[in-house]
């Protein structure tokens, strides 16, 4: 598997619609089940409208341009077309918040989004906010000066303020590429924010190489050919979706099927209909599957490869396996990583509950507490080596310091999980790193939490733990110490959190208490709460 080259987005793109260009690019299913398809060719065409309306815009190379959709062909389109220009992708979480979302766009020094109908009231002051929507009971919270707001999917709904109708706009422009820029192959494409163990998220640089050999590498993880389809739920802003979906099918010339919402009731007789081969799983998902009720051709499927991320039970997996005739094909990786490091094979043997053994061009050790090569069986934290810009990510965005402490000087990443390898080179996930939280496939910062927790006018101080959960991995549990004489309901803690963080972010437990343990130099012992 090659993992340099002086290949780009745009090549690729240019090289798929010559040599693929009538075949069946993309299938899109959204939430009401309208179905949308193209083929290599069409899409083509679809993204240089869009590259097209970008320069008439004025966007620039390198200019950082955020996209908050829904999964759709104009996410799709939106990434490729920027990329096409030599400018940058910011995919925005659509669980958060305007207060976290605004983090990003400063970070970014984002001018242009394009957006939803239903994120209208985040940039214009004179649109309705959507039921349901808590913002505007948010005291201080104002619409985002943002000087280009292009509304995606609007079909006739009204727009406010500045905003344009971006498919109207789009669809006015010439499908042949207006301008050729140069592009390296280490230009940044992508800026993917994840939650780190700070407060503040990090914005994981992706170049046109890192998506490249995403793709490369996940047709050798998934044995994916031509004839395949990748079936996928998965969010369009994470990196489960760009890199071991969308990229993967792109290098393979396959079929991706895109849905636009998991649904628990519908979704596997979706597999079947859409006869997918290759689809990817959580554990939410594979145990709300087993809520369902039983049909007899649950079996009846074409599915070969099932990547699956976040342990279970062995007796829920070989349960899952049981009924439904297939194989999770465990794996490990991060955004940072920018590919599932340690994977099982589609074929061969599998040692549950591995994730498997490294990839091409990865190497990974596990280290113990001196920075040694830990021995067999021996709990320490992965190590993952790689090529920056290539095989890991090209950095975090504008801060170098961290940057710094993520990749050393010989290409390793310790991701900050723990881990161990057994004397057959079989490697085990033992825990987050600290002070995360994962639920249902989101990585949660206690910290973020806590600080939101701390800024109530009433509270004194909390603290923020995952706790187990038997749908979604764990639960966000808060424990937290009101101001002396001050009463604060756990209905108002909830509230004051579900307007200031994203939905999956707000906990679903709270505990009030008098009081914290702490350590002898007074940080919170979090192993003491639960």
């Amino acid at each position: 598997m090659a993992i340099g080259g002086n290949e780009n987005l745009r090549d690729l793109w240019n090289e798929l619609s010559a040599s693929r260009g009538d075949r069946l690019f993309l299938v899109s299913q959204d939430r009401f089940g309208a179905e949308r398809t193209f083929t290599y060719e069409a899409f083509d065409r679809l993204v240089n409208q869009t590259a097209n309306y970008f320069l008439a815009l004025g966007i620039r190379k390198g200019e950082n341009v955020a996209i908050q959709l829904y999964n759709s062909p104009e996410y799709v389109s939106v990434t490729f077309a920027l990329a096409k220009i030599g400018a940058v992708a910011v995919p925005i979480n659509m669980q958060h918040k305007l207060e976290e979302t605004a983090f990003v766009f400063e970070k970014c020094d984002i001018r242009t989004v394009v957006a939803e109908p239903d994120c209208q009231c985040c940039y214009c002051a004179d649109a309705p906010r959507p039921e349901g929507s808590c913002a505007g009971s948010c005291e201080g919270v104002r619409p985002y000066a943002m000087e280009h707001v292009l509304i995606a999917h609007g079909s006739g709904a009204p727009l406010f303020g500045q905003a344009v109708d971006f498919d109207a706009a789009v669809a006015a422009c010439s499908d042949q590429l207006g301008e050729t820029r140069s592009l390296d192959p280490l230009d940044t494409a992508m800026i993917i924010f994840t939650s780190g163990t700070t407060s503040c998220p990090k914005g994981v640089e992706l170049t046109h190489a890192n998506l490249i050999f995403a793709g490369r590498y996940g047709e050798w993880q998934c044995g994916l050919v031509s004839t395949d389809r990748l079936l996928t739920t998965m969010p369009a802003f994470h990196s489960n979706f760009q890199t071991a979906a969308l990229m993967p099918v792109l290098t393979a010339g396959a079929t991706l099927v895109m849905l636009e919402k998991y649904s628990a009731r519908r979704y596997w007789s979706q597999v079947r209909a859409y006869r997918a081969t290759a689809i990817q799983l959580v554990a939410m998902m594979a145990r709300t599957m087993m809520m369902q009720p039983s049909d007899p051709a649950d079996r009846d499927h074409c599915v070969r490869s099932v990547q699956y991320y976040l342990p279970m039970a062995d007796s829920e997996k070989e349960a899952f396996e049981r009924r439904f005739g297939v194989r999770l094909q465990n794996c490990y990786g991060s955004t940072e990583t920018v590919c599932w490091v340690l994977t099982d094979r589609v074929n061969g043997p599998r040692r549950w509950p591995s994730v498997g053994r490294p990839g091409p061009s990865y190497e990974v050790t596990i280290l113990n507490e001196e920075g040694q090569r830990a021995a067999a069986g021996e709990v320490g934290d992965i190590a993952v080596r790689g090529i920056p810009g290539v095989s890991l990510m090209k950095g975090y965005y504008r801060d170098e310091a961290a940057t710094a402490a993520a990749l050393d000087d010989g290409g390793w990443h310790l991701p900050g999980d723990k881990g161990y390898c057994d004397g057959d080179g079989w490697f085990y996930f033992v825990d987050r790193k600290g002070n995360m939280i994962k639920r249902a496939g989101e990585n949660i910062s206690a910290s973020e939490v806590e600080e939101v927790l701390a800024d109530h006018p009433a509270v004194a101080e909390a603290a923020v733990v995952g706790v187990p959960d038997p749908v979604r991995d764990m639960a966000v549990k808060a424990f937290v110490v009101p101001i002396t004489g001050c009463e604060v309901p756990v209905e108002e803690i909830t509230a004051y959190c579900s307007c200031r963080l994203a939905d999956f972010k707000v906990p679903t437990i709270v505990e009030i208490v008098d009081s914290l343990p702490h350590t002898s130099v007074g940080k919170v012992e979090k192993k003491r709460l639960g």
